[in-house]
C-alpha cells in the first residue's frame, strides 16, 4: 500500500485503554483476582551460598490460617529456567523450584501459604533453618574456572551449543571475527583501548511481579500473570511442576510496566506449586524489596574495547570483549551478551576492514540477571561509543564529522550483524537532522558560566533489532463479526507500549474502517494464536506483519462471501470500503449483510489466523546528543537538553512512539547517572527499595526532543521497524562524552555520580 494513502497509520490514535487507566478502572492482576485466595510468600536465604541442613516447619505449620509449607523435599526434582525464550532455550536449565542448595541472598528457601497475610508473615518468622554456609562466588572477574562451583549438580544441563560449562562456573562463551584484527590493529596509526563496566540496573516498573493461579472447572491450572510470555509461561510451569502442558492455562490482563523485566517467571511457579499441591486458587505479590534483591535485572557486563584507525579518522578495527554476570542462574545470559557486539560494532560499517567479538558469561553468587530493554546492547553501545567519542578528542576531529565519515549507511551488508543488509537505513539523516536540532555547532564547545558551573555537550548513535531472526513467531487471528465489525486476537502482550492500539491501527488500514471498530483480544494461551511473546522488540514488525496477511487472506474470502450473494464470479468483485462490490460498481453488499450471511447457511468461514516469521532483523537507528550542566564544586550533573532522531521505518504511531523515546532517554539517563547497585561483603544488595535505588524523577529528565527520520523496510508492515528498545541505548555514551568535555575525567563505569565527578575518580 502506498503511503501517501494511508489514513489510520501513521497517525496519532488514541490508546485503547487510555481512558480506563486515566480514570483508574481495574485492570490489572490483584484488580481482578479473588479476595478470598491463598497468599503465598518465600521464606528467603540469608547467605550468598548456602547448603540447607535442616529445615523444621513444625512450629510454623502450626499457625492458625496457615494452609501449606514446602521445602526443596515437596517439589519435583527436574531442572528448568526461568527465562522465557523460544525452545529449545538457550539458557541452561539450571533450577528447581525450591532447592537444597541456594546460591544468592534471596534465593527461595521455602514456599508459605495462608488464608492471609498476617499468618503468613508470622509463619515465615517461625521456620528454622541450619545452613551449611559455604564460601561465595562474589567476583565475577574470579568466577571463570573457579574451584568453587555455583552449579556443581550433575543433572545441569545446556540444550543448545552456547558455549556452556557448569563445571567452569560458564554460562555461555564464543568467539568470532571477520578479517585479521591483529593485523589491522597493528597498522593503524592509533589505537584506542578501554575497558568499560556497566551495572545490573534494575527495571523498577511500577506493577511489581504478581500471579494468580487457580483450578479451572476441567481440572487445569489456570494461571493470570502479569507477564510478557504467556506460552513461554506455559512451557516453563509444565516443565517446572512436571505436568503437561495440556494441563495449563495462561492469560495476562493489564500489564503495568514490563521493560523485559517479565519475560522471565519470576513469581509464577511458587502459587502455581501451591495451587497444583492443594487445589486452592492463591496469588503472590512481590514486594518492591523482592523485585530489588529476587527479581532479573540487566547483567552487569564489563567491556574490553581496542579500536584502530588512520590520523583521517577512518575506523578501520574493532576488537571487543564482553564479560556478563548472569549471577546464580543463567536467564538470558547466553542471549543478552551477543547483542553488546553484534549491536554496536556493525555501527561502522562503512569503514572496518576487520573486526572480532568474544565474550564469556559467568555464574555467580549474586541476584541472578534477566532481560531488560536494550537487552545487552546498551551495555555494549556504552563501550564503543565511549571509545569512538574518545578516539575524535585523540584526534581532535569532531565526533559528528567522524561518525559521518564512518558509520553504516542504506544497502551495505553488516559482518558483525550476521551479514544482514541495512536496506532501510536513515542514520545519516538522523545524525544531520539531530545536529540541526541540538544547534551541535552552538553546544559542543565546552562554555564555562562562572561559578563553578561549566557546559558541555556529548553524541552517541545506536543501532537495535526488529525481533529474533528465524526464531520470533507472531501470529494474528482477524475475524468479522455481527454488523460488521472486527475483531483481533493476538498472543503479543501489551505491557503499556500500545501494541494493542498500534496492530488495531494495522487491521483498521487494512480492513479500511475505524480503529474503533477493531476489538483486540489477547494474550490468552488458549485463544490466542501462538507468539512467541513481547520482547526483543518483535511486536510491531513480526506480529504486525501477520496482522497484515491476515487482513488480506480475510479479505479473499469477504470477497467470495460477497460475490455469492451477488450472484458472480469471485473474479468480478473487490473489496472496498465496509462492502464488496462488483467491480462495474452496478452492486455491492455490506459487511453487515456479510456478517449475517455468514451465520446463516455459510461454509466459508469468516476468520483467518496467520504466523509470521522473518529471516532477517531489520535495525531500527537513532542518534542521542545531550548537554549538560556540571558543578564543579559539588559534583552535581543536570541534564539540560536531549534531543534524539530515531529511524524505525515508518511509525505507525507517532505519538506512542515519541512517548516510548522519551521513556527509554529517561532510562538511559536513570542509568548513566543515577541507578546504582551495590554489595556488602557478603553478597547482600544494598539498594534494596526506591528509596536507596535512585531513577530520574521528571525534574532530572531535562527537556527531551524528539523526531523521526523514517526509511522504509520492504519486510515490515507499512514499511515499520521496532523502536521499544534502541530508544535507551544512546544516553550513557552521550552524557559519559558530555561530562568529560566538562571535567577532562573520562568515565568508563556507571553510574556517573556526583561523588565520583567531584573526587575526580572513575569507580
Amino acid at each position: 500500500m502506498d503511503q501517501q494513502e494511508l489514513k489510520i497509520v501513521g497517525k496519532g490514535v488514541r490508546k485503547k485503554d487510555a481512558m480506563a487507566l486515566l480514570l483508574g478502572k481495574p485492570a490489572y492482576v490483584d484488580d481482578v483476582t479473588p479476595r478470598n485466595c491463598l497468599v503465598v510468600k518465600v521464606l528467603r536465604s540469608p547467605h550468598a551460598h548456602a547448603l540447607i541442613e535442616e529445615i523444621d516447619t513444625e512450629n510454623a505449620e502450626s499457625i492458625p490460617g496457615v494452609a501449606a509449607i514446602f521445602t526443596y523435599k515437596d517439589v519435583p526434582q527436574k531442572r528448568f529456567t526461568m527465562a522465557g525464550q523460544t525452545y529449545p532455550e538457550p539458557s541452561p536449565y539450571d533450577r528447581l523450584i525450591l532447592d537444597r542448595r541456594v546460591r544468592f541472598v534471596g534465593d527461595a528457601v521455602a514456599i508459605v501459604a495462608g488464608e492471609d497475610e498476617g499468618a503468613v508473615d508470622r509463619a515465615l518468622k517461625r521456620i528454622r533453618v541450619r545452613y551449611q554456609v559455604l564460601q561465595p562466588v562474589l567476583d565475577y572477574h574470579t568466577a571463570k574456572d573457579n574451584m568453587i562451583l555455583v552449579h556443581p549438580e550433575e543433572d545441569w544441563r545446556s540444550l543448545c551449543p552456547v558455549g556452556a560449562d557448569n563445571r567452569r562456573n560458564l554460562c555461555a562463551s564464543e568467539s568470532c571475527q571477520d578479517g585479521d584484527v591483529d593485523q589491522v590493529l597493528a597498522q593503524c596509526d592509533i589505537v584506542v583501548e578501554g575497558t568499560y563496566h556497566t551495572k545490573a540496573c534494575q527495571q523498577a516498573m511500577m506493577e511489581t511481579f504478581r500471579t494468580y493461579t487457580e483450578m479451572d472447572p476441567y481440572g487445569r491450572l489456570h494461571v493470570v500473570s502479569s507477564t510478557q510470555i504467556v506460552f513461554h509461561v506455559r512451557r516453563i510451569l509444565a516443565n517446572a511442576l512436571d505436568i503437561p502442558k495440556s494441563k495449563i492455562h495462561v492469560e495476562k490482563p493489564r500489564i503495568g510496566g514490563g521493560f523485559g523485566a517479565k519475560q522471565t517467571v519470576v513469581a509464577e511457579v511458587y502459587p502455581a506449586l501451591v495451587t497444583w499441591k492443594t487445589g486452592r486458587p492463591a496469588k503472590m505479590i512481590y514486594t518492591r524489596q523482592e523485585c530489588q534483591t529476587a527479581g532479573s535485572p540487566r547483567h552487569e557486563m564489563e567491556i574490553k574495547v581496542r579500536l584502530g584507525a588512520s590520523l583521517d579518522g577512518t575506523i578501520r578495527a574493532l576488537d571487543v570483549y564482553t564479560l556478563s554476570n548472569t549471577g546464580a542462574y543463567g536467564e538470558h545470559g547466553p542471549t543478552t551478551v551477543g547483542l553488546s557486539g553484534h549491536k554496536s560494532i556493525p555501527l561502522y560499517t562503512n569503514s572496518l576492514e576487520a573486526f572480532r567479538f568474544a565474550y564469556d558469561v559467568v555464574y555467580t553468587n549474586v541476584q541472578s540477571a534477566g532481560a531488560y530493554r536494550g537487552y545487552g546492547a546498551t551495555q555494549g553501545i556504552f563501550a564503543v561509543e565511549s571509545a569512538v567519542n574518545e578516539l575524535a578528542d585523540r584526534l581532535g576531529m569532531d565526533p559528528v564529522v567522524l561518525r559521518e565519515k564512518n558509520m553504516v549507511r542504506q544497502g551495505q551488508v553488516m559482518p558483525a550483524y550476521y551479514n544482514e543488509r541495512a536496506d532501510a537505513c536513515a542514520l545519516d539523516r538522523c545524525m544531520t537532522r539531530c545536529k540541526e536540532l541540538f544547534h551541535w555547532e552552538e553546544k559542543y564547545p565546552v562554555r564555562d558560566l562562572g561559578g563553578g558551573k561549566i557546559r558541555a555537550a556529548g553524541v552517541a548513535m545506536a543501532m537495535q533489532g526488529s525481533g529474533i531472526s528465524g526464531v520470533d513467531v507472531g501470529s494474528a487471528t482477524i475475524k468479522l463479526s455481527d454488523e460488521g465489525f472486527f475483531n483481533l486476537t493476538i498472543g503479543a502482550a501489551d505491557m503499556g507500549t500500545g501494541c494493542d492500539t498500534i496492530l488495531a491501527q494495522m487491521a483498521a488500514e487494512c480492513m479500511e474502517c475505524e480503529v474503533d471498530e477493531v476489538a483486540v483480544f489477547g494474550a490468552d494461551s488458549d485463544a490466542s494464536p501462538y507468539d512467541s511473546g513481547s520482547y526483543a522488540s518483535s511486536t510491531t514488525y513480526v506480529t504486525g506483519k501477520a496482522v497484515e496477511k491476515a487482513c488480506a487472506e480475510l479479505k479473499e474470502r469477504l470477497c467470495a462471501i460477497g460475490a455469492e450473494l451477488l450472484d458472480c464470479p469471485r473474479e468480478e468483485v473487490e473489496y472496498a470500503r465496509k462492502a464488496v462490490r462488483r467491480l462495474d460498481g452496478s452492486a455491492q453488499v455490506s459487511l453487515f449483510d456479510i456478517a449475517t450471511k455468514s451465520m446463516c447457511g455459510n461454509g466459508t468461514a469468516v476468520q483467518t489466523t496467520v504466523s509470521h516469521s522473518s529471516p532477517i532483523s531489520p535495525p531500527p537507528f537513532m542518534v542521542g546528543m545531550a548537554e549538560v550542566e556540571v558543578d564543579k564544586e559539588t559534583g552535581a550533573v543536570k541534564v539540560l537538553n536531549y534531543t534524539a532522531v530515531v529511524d524505525c521505518g515508518t511509525p505507525i504511531n507517532p505519538n506512542l512512539a515519541r512517548v516510548q523515546t522519551e521513556g527509554g532517554i529517561v532510562q538511559g539517563i536513570g542509568m548513566a547517572l543515577f541507578e546504582d547497585v551495590t554489595y556488602n561483603r557478603e553478597g547482600r544488595i544494598r539498594e534494596d527499595s526506591l528509596m536507596r535505588y535512585k531513577i530520574p524523577t521528571r525534574l532530572d529528565m531535562g527537556r527531551l526532543q524528539v523526531e523521526f527520520e523514517s526509511s522504509y523496510e520492504q519486510t515490515g508492515p507499512f514499511g515499520a521497524k521496532s523502536i521499544g528498545e534502541i530508544v535507551i541505548n544512546t544516553p550513557a555514551p552521550a552524557i559519559a562524552h558530555a561530562v568529560y568535555r566538562a571535567t577532562g575525567l573520562r568515565h568508563h563505569s556507571l553510574p556517573i555520580t556526583p561523588e565520583k565527578v567531584l573526587l575526580g575518580r572513575d569507580e
